[in-house]
């Protein structure tokens, strides 16, 4: 691969601009350099893997038993990337993606686009014919009282400091949650010496029993011996709690404990970090902004974008692979990435479609076979309302505004909102730095309690670019158009 770190060294042009270079971006980059496409791959990240393979190539954490093994199968994809001429990008953010115009201001082709990038300080802008959003998936904010507090963050955020630097919680630390990397978290700090003084699951009574007639297909896919092997360390090596509810975290200045309801008792436990986990849904951002149809997906109980049987979106030119169009898994991400990239090639007039037809069959057959079992445990691992809907009044909902549940249902009431983006007007909730990431499944939950009307009569939050926060110190760094240029000189 061309690893680029000056943003000027960037191409004015490329055939694909792939966004993000996790399992899904790594592995359509490397198709697409088999197809001949110049093709860019733009990741935020310091280096390629995205969350579930993240520092894959740098950790510190050398002993492979902390990580498992389904980490290391992330190194594979990045050794096919750095056999390509592929172009890779990292800590660069896209912030903006529009319709290509000329100098004059009229529209190029309906799939030609401008892309902005930005880079350790400073920005420009770059087109590209074809696009593929790779973006994952991002944990579902689950906010419980005290989550604010110093010393909470997420499962994720925690796996993100231990794969990257090795790091560790110091002290008492409790997993509080539901779902698979719940107990894939607790069972690599525990091996990388972190004191678990429990692990609080919170996956509700009713849930098993309700996904039980998907167990068959479950105990025949490729994630059953996976999750077997998990649940038996969990059960013999775990301080495990299960079936709690009613979690709220209290501390004045940092965490001090958790309390929370176990089988209709009251309990409390003192703790210096509290990890939270709630599962994972598609990261829609990206998508929405660009204005492609999104559906309410029940089986994960999240919005999800609308794409065919080639991955494409509802606006022409845009791809999306991984997590991002569905939750599936690491391996079934690099499969849908390479049927993606091949899609593309075919649009672009690099290969017929016989070709396309061919090439993709296998890998069809594979998504299948990776999305085997995945309706046990999403099923499973569904929250229920009272996980989503905060009853505390006083609990934080949007973080960057510091809105709380109350004043949410409040303004629904008494305003009669109908949904996330006439709430925005009266509470700014969504348009902070997070753009939605951290309330957005949240706020929605609140509106449809309120309403009294199902999640998906709600809608989402409309966003707009910039997608991501930009500087005008960024923004002014940027070459100017010719057709700024003549402006001024006119």
């Amino acid at each position: 691969m061309n690893r680029i770190d000056n943003i000027d060294s960037i191409a004015d042009r490329y055939d694909l601009v792939i966004v993000g270079a996790g399992p899904a971006g790594l592995a359509a980059a490397a198709e697409a350099n088999q197809l001949g496409l110049t093709t860019l791959l733009a990741d935020e990240n310091i280096s390629p893997g995205g969350q579930i393979y993240r520092a894959i190539t740098t950790t510190p954490v050398k002993r492979r038993s902390v990580l498992g093994s389904a980490y290391w199968e992330g190194l594979a994809l990045v050794h096919d990337l750095e056999k390509s001429v592929v172009d890779y990008t990292a800590r660069t953010v896209v912030w903006s993606v529009e319709p290509a115009l000329d100098d004059t201001g009229k529209l190029i082709e309906p799939t030609h686009f401008e892309v902005g990038l930005s880079q350790t300080g400073k920005a420009r802008l770059i087109r590209a014919r074809r696009l593929i959003l790779a973006t994952g998936a991002i944990e579902r904010p689950v906010p419980v009282p005290g989550w604010t507090l110093p010393g909470v963050m997420t499962a994720g955020a925690a796996q993100i400091a231990l794969k990257s630097s090795g790091l560790v919680p110091e002290g008492r630390t409790i997993i509080a949650g539901s779902g698979p990397l719940l107990l894939l978290l607790a069972d690599q700090l525990k091996r990388s010496g972190a004191n678990i003084v429990a692990v609080l699951e919170t996956t509700p009574r009713g849930n098993f029993t309700a996904a039980l007639p998907q167990l068959a297909d479950f105990l025949c896919s490729t994630y059953a011996l996976y999750g077997l092997k998990l649940l038996a360390k969990s059960r013999f090596s775990l301080p495990m709690r299960r079936k709690v509810s009613g979690l709220s975290i209290v501390g004045s200045d940092c965490v001090q404990r958790i309390d929370f309801n176990d089988n209709g008792i009251s309990r409390s436990i003192e703790c210096d970090h509290v990890l939270l986990h709630h599962g994972i849904i598609p990261n829609i951002n990206m998508a929405s902004a660009l204005g492609c149809e999104l559906f309410w997906d029940e089986s994960v109980h999240a919005w999800t974008p609308v794409v065919d049987d080639w991955l494409e979106s509802s606006v022409a030119g845009i791809g999306i692979a991984g997590d991002g169009a569905g939750i599936a898994g690491a391996p079934s991400a690099a499969v849908r990435g390479k049927m993606a990239a091949i899609a593309a090639a075919a649009a672009l007039g690099r290969i017929d479609v016989a070709s396309r037809n061919t090439m993709s069959r296998p890998l069809k057959k594979q998504a299948v076979r990776l999305a085997r079992g995945r309706a046990f445990i999403d099923r499973l691992f569904c929250p229920t309302q009272p996980m989503l809907r905060p009853t505390d009044p006083s609990t934080i909902i949007c973080r960057c505004e510091e809105v709380r549940a109350q004043q949410i249902r409040d303004v629904v009431n008494d305003l009669n909102v109908q949904g996330p983006n006439q709430l925005k007007a009266y509470l700014r909730t969504g348009m902070g730095p997070c753009q939605g990431r951290m309330c957005g499944s949240s706020i929605i939950e609140l509106i449809a309690e309120q309403r009294g009307v199902p999640v998906h009569e709600v809608g989402h939050l409309h966003l707009r670019m910039p997608i991501k926060p930009i500087t005008l110190e960024e923004i002014a760094s940027m070459p100017q158009s010719q057709a700024a240029k003549n402006a001024v000189m006119r």
